[in-house]
């Protein structure tokens, strides 16, 4: 501590004074106070009024970790790589609500309009929780725009919609967990429209994946990139999460990532690489308009509940050409088999689908039973599961190597499990069942004509029927 009392500090949103909190200019953060007696932390309290104890309780400079708080520098995007709790959604409320006391003009784009709204906005790290009342935004949802007290607006954006970009200018963005966006042409979008103001900048937030673009900007120039793990949250976690998060990722390669913000290439021994999906990846746009078949595969959960495994459901697609398509994951959890039914039936119809392909290794014909309790007339076809994950999973990422599978967008968790299927995968060691990557596998499977796609690994596809079925599709 100094023995000089310090000058009362200026709030760096509005220039004004703030109350001098401590005697010193030694305490500039929560760490720096933290570290001092208890007495005299208590002491300090005990001296400051409601009005100081409210600034302070919403004084970001104070409270952000290092890692939190905007680099100094002349650059444009800083992009925030955390993994799971690590506060980056807060770090990019916070530095939302420090620009719009300058800038009129600061937006948001979030993986999806939901997520904006109920993330970025809504959610407990999000903009309305962090303001002090007198400063918080007035939220028009139907408008999907905040408006500030002070005249300053931030309209909301999905990122599943670029087209809605094209256009619109900004002074200042938050661009949230960007490595879950499944068209890029939407960042390309964005970054056009960042030209407004004497210092267009955006900061983004997002656990990385080993995608192009999230490796591209980490090598940018013009990027400042700061990372943060999910121990340097611990304090601010539920310990339930904490425990829970940390058993199933910790010691493993997906847990680098999704905990200490690695941004990990590649699963040793894994059938798929991230490499080959990008390769095997088209915009959503680029794909073909019409098909030869469509197939919806879902791979049932045992039971329903929060702890249930997911109900994998992916549909897939044969074109004219004898290309195959990935058109989409609906996967969801802890539904009743009342609910999944459901969303197949609204699938089946909603691609105008040709058959459901059904594994029945849990529920049997019951399975059959609850589908057609959503749709009647639904052509299912059960499928068994008599080999493992890996055997049944080859002949499918052998076509991906030839160039037969494409990928119409991104699909971040399907995409995970696939590059973690090894031949040891355990279940029980990875905490879940890769629900998704088998629904994928039995889809194209069926569309391949591998026959059952259980009777047999990689070298029945290669040297019986399931080989030549597959080369009469080829182009």
């Amino acid at each position: 501590m100094t023995s000089e009392p310090a000058q009362p500090a200026r709030d760096r949103r509005t220039g004004r004074a703030r109350p001098g909190l401590v005697p010193g200019d030694r305490i500039k953060r929560a760490s720096d106070f933290l570290n001092l007696e208890l007495d005299t932390r208590v002491r300090m309290f005990e001296e400051m009024t409601p009005r100081e104890c409210a600034q302070l309780f919403h004084d970001w400079a104070f409270w952000a970790r290092p890692d939190q708080a905007p680099p100094d520098g002349d650059w444009i995007i800083w992009l925030i790589l955390a993994g799971r709790g690590a506060g980056k959604t807060r770090a990019g409320a916070e530095a939302v609500r420090t620009w719009v006391q300058t800038y009129p003009i600061v937006n948001l784009i979030g993986a999806t309009i939901a997520d904006a709204r109920d993330i970025m906005v809504r959610g407990e790290s999000g903009i309305l929780a962090c303001c002090r009342r007198d400063e918080r935004p007035r939220f028009l949802a139907a408008d999907l725009r905040l408006e500030w007290p002070n005249g300053a607006v931030s309209a909301l954006f999905s990122a599943e919609e670029p087209d809605r970009l094209r256009g619109k200018q900004h002074m200042k963005l938050w661009c949230d967990e960007l490595a879950a966006w499944r068209q890029p042409d939407a960042f390309d979008q964005a970054m056009l429209g960042l030209r407004l103001g004497d210092k267009p900048q955006a900061v983004i937030t997002t656990t990385p994946r080993p995608t192009k673009i999230i490796k591209t900007l980490s090598a940018g120039k013009d990027t400042i990139v700061t990372r943060g793990s999910t121990f340097d949250n611990k304090a601010h976690l539920a310990r339930a999460f904490f425990e829970r998060i940390t058993a199933r990722y910790k010691g493993r390669a997906i847990g680098r990532q999704e905990l200490f913000a690695e941004i990990v290439e590649e699963t040793p021994g894994a059938l798929w690489s991230r490499a080959l999906l990008e390769r095997q990846r088209v915009a959503p746009e680029a794909a073909p308009k019409e098909f030869a078949e469509i197939v919806v595969a879902v791979d049932p959960p045992a039971r329903s509940g929060s702890k249930s495994d997911e109900c994998g459901l992916i549909v897939a697609a044969k074109a004219q050409s004898g290309l195959f398509y990935v058109l989409a994951d609906l996967t969801s959890q802890g539904e009743t088999p009342g609910a999944w039914g459901a969303r197949v039936g609204a699938a089946f119809r909603g691609f105008k689908a040709n058959r459901v392909v059904a594994e029945i290794n849990n529920g049997g014909d019951m399975v059959t039973e609850v589908l057609r309790q959503s749709e009647p007339n639904l052509p299912v076809r059960a499928v068994h599961a008599t080999r493992g994950k890996f055997l049944r999973a080859e002949p499918i990422a052998a076509a991906y190597e030839r160039g037969l599978v494409f990928h119409a967008g991104t699909f971040m968790k399907l995409e995970d499990q696939l590059c973690a299927l090894t031949p040891d995968f355990d279940r029980r060691a990875a905490g879940s069942s890769p629900d998704r990557a088998d629904a994928l596998v039995w889809a194209l499977a069926d569309l391949l004509g591998v026959g059952q796609a259980s009777a047999g690994g990689m070298y029945e596809f290669w040297t019986g029927a399931g080989r030549e079925s597959a080369d009469q599709k080829a182009p």
